[in-house]
């Protein structure tokens, strides 16, 4: 008899089981010999890389793990759970793909033998409004998610030429990057910054005005305190409908926070492929990246990096190049992904690979936050490498004179304050001391505040006194 489940674990193991129960696919089962750290390691499985596996130990409860490498005959596990309890000679039992949930209301066909074991989790609009973990389970206590589809978690890529160039501007509500870095639909942009700056709150306020059809967020590895604030608090009720949020708290294994960012890609792909624009917000991808991090050190793949052995490196495109565009211009997918720079240092290995393999990045600046200017955004250090392409050339020039102008007064700032700056020595700094109040209100917003892309335009203009030449705005 199987034992009946209240935690989402449970509910997991439940469902593994009467996958195992119903499809008999077992060829080969083998033997726990060692637990080390993160890794477990087995003998006597020959299963592919990917599959899961049930660790029974006696009559305690299954622990779930994932074949992640091998040796020889040794295979190698990560657990998805609790390991405490394990002892040498537990049975490790590999599952039946993932499929014939009954909790999810579909049973899908048979896989391909190429895809024994894979993990599929459920996808499509039943998630909307919900919050599920990183194996689809709901945690928001709102009962068993129904009208889904059991898919696999991993999914090929599209070719790169079947995809349409970024052409469309995206509108998401917040001044400083609708007016100086426009986003394109279907971009894939870094959101850099260190802790407490307030790239939460400018997610949420993303997630709230951006004019999107569906919006995946996915909380890998942060606290879990903020998993619901962010729901209730900065999310709000509007945003939650529209919304799927995958969460995978920091106490998860690095296994689970890895694929609780697979798993929000692949629901974001899903919609993409209805023909939806999806907005994908992950927060964030540095905490990808140590999951993977752990995994590789565990295995032992060599640290390269600052500690970062070169699987990091691999991974993180392998993501990243899910988003985008879809097929001839059908549905798409524009991702903001959050990075973590350790020390607010701009060349930390995985913030400066995260900016090589992006669209352009939006750096949060610590400085900024202290003095009470929000959203923090660096407009010096921030670009976006699609704005040419989406951005007409009246705005192209309005960013350019705004940039320059703000640029200048903040090169001179420390001579101004002291007071040595020597009023009528350079007229283009005379100019950028008067306009600097009127743009750095521009720069300011509160995030209960929406601004659309053509509202951030006229201000634009407004505060660079476009319609009185050689005027500063005292308002």
């Amino acid at each position: 008899m199987m034992s009946e489940h209240t935690s989402p674990w449970g509910q997991f193991l439940d469902d593994a089981q009467i996958c195992a129960e119903a499809h008999n696919p077992l060829e080969v089962s083998g033997t726990l010999t060692r637990l080390a750290g993160l890794v477990l390691e087995a003998v006597g499985l020959r299963v592919p890389v990917g599959s899961q596996c049930l660790i029974s130990n006696g009559g305690k409860t299954p622990v779930l793990a994932e074949v992640v490498g091998f040796s020889n005959d040794r295979a190698y596990l990560m657990p998805a759970g609790d390991t405490h309890g394990l002892s040498s000679g537990a049975i490790v039992t590999p599952l039946a793909p993932y499929r014939a949930i009954p909790r999810f209301g579909q049973v899908n066909k048979p896989p391909s033998p190429g895809d024994r074991g894979a993990l599929r989790l459920p996808l499509g609009r039943g998630l909307l409004g919900r919050v599920v973990d990183s194996h689809g389970h709901p945690m928001d206590h709102k009962g068993p998610i129904v009208d889904v589809d059991i898919e696999p978690l991993d999914r090929s890529p599209l070719n790169a030429m079947d995809r349409d160039p970024v052409r469309e501007p995206l509108d998401t509500g917040v001044r400083a990057i609708n007016a100086l870095l426009t986003v394109g639909r279907g971009q894939r942009i870094g959101l850099f910054a260190g802790s407490g700056v307030g790239k939460s709150v400018l997610l949420g306020m993303m997630a709230r005005y951006t004019r999107a059809d569906v919006i995946v967020v996915g909380l890998i590895g942060e606290r879990g305190r903020e998993v619901k604030e962010f729901i209730e608090d900065i999310l709000g009720d509007d945003g939650r409908k529209r919304s799927v949020v995958v969460a995978a708290p920091a106490d998860s294994p690095p296994l689970v926070r890895m694929q609780g960012a697979s798993y929000a890609t692949a629901i974001a792909e899903k919609f993409r492929d209805e023909g939806l624009h999806v907005l994908l917000l992950m927060d964030s991808l540095t905490r990808y990246a140590m999951a993977q991090r752990e995994i590789a050190l565990a295995i032992g793949e060599p640290p390269a990096t600052k500690g970062y052995p070169p699987s990091c490196f691999a991974k993180l495109p392998q993501l990243v190049e899910r988003s985008g565009n879809g097929l001839n211009g059908v549905g798409s997918i524009t991702a903001f992904y959050t990075v973590l720079s350790e020390g607010d240092d701009q060349q930390d290995p995985i913030a400066d690979a995260a900016r090589a393999i992006l669209d352009g990045h939006i750096v949060l600046s610590r400085a900024l936050a202290e003095s009470g200017h929000y959203p923090a955004i660096d407009v010096e250090a921030s670009a976006s490498r699609v704005m040419h392409n989406v951005a007409s050339p009246h705005h192209l020039d309005l960013a350019r004179k705004f940039r320059a102008n703000y640029s200048r007064y903040m090169k001179s700032r420390d001579l101004i304050q002291l007071g040595a700056y020597a009023a009528g020595s350079d007229p283009e700094t005379d100019r950028s001391i008067v306009l600097y109040p009127a743009l750095q209100r521009f720069l300011l917003q509160d995030m209960n505040e929406a601004a659309t892309l053509d509202s951030s335009l006229k201000l634009m203009a407004k505060a660079l006194q476009e319609d009185k030449p050689g005027r500063g705005s005292q308002q």
